[in-house]
């Protein structure tokens, strides 16, 4: 099998594969050889900056794992939860930080929910914010409501 250099090839095809972040091109080499290559943006890891001043590495599994447990049920399907996730996820590389805080993850998931299910974001919201009275769920489905009316009054 001859060695083949990307460099020197030339694109016969070019098209989108369906997940929508992976390109497939089909290549010729200069001895007439073709071969298929996939090219995929390569994203920045992210340092998750914790409460107690605890740095990690950005886990997708992990923040899925949080959102099933704490709001799945109050979505129809698997591949709900995950387009959510994929939302949550561009809006944290769209912050163009390399470190971003677990509090900025969990305002991502409260501004996602926010638009999908309010039962969701009132569940997610009494665990993120570690509500402790019946005051706490009053408060936020007050501030809810009133957000819901001024986007409704523009």
């Amino acid at each position: 099998m001859t060695k083949i250099v990307i460099g020197d090839s030339r694109v016969i095809e070019s098209r989108e594969v369906s997940d929508g972040v992976t390109i497939r091109r089909r290549r010729e080499a200069p001895d007439g050889t073709r071969f298929t290559t996939y090219e995929r943006i390569e994203k920045p890891n992210l340092a998750i900056i914790k409460k107690d001043g605890a740095r990690e590495l950005y886990d997708r599994d992990k923040l899925a794992t949080a959102i099933k447990r704490s709001v799945g049920k109050f979505f129809t399907s698997e591949v709900e939860v995950e387009e959510m996730i994929d939302t949550i996820e561009d809006g944290l590389y769209n912050f163009g930080e390399t470190e971003i805080t677990s509090k900025q993850i969990g305002d991502k998931v409260l501004d996602v929910l926010a638009g999908r299910n309010e039962v969701a974001y009132i569940r997610f919201a009494s665990v993120y914010q570690e509500f402790k009275t019946l005051d706490d769920f009053v408060q936020i489905l007050e501030q809810r409501r009133t957000q819901k009316q001024q986007k409704q009054g523009q």
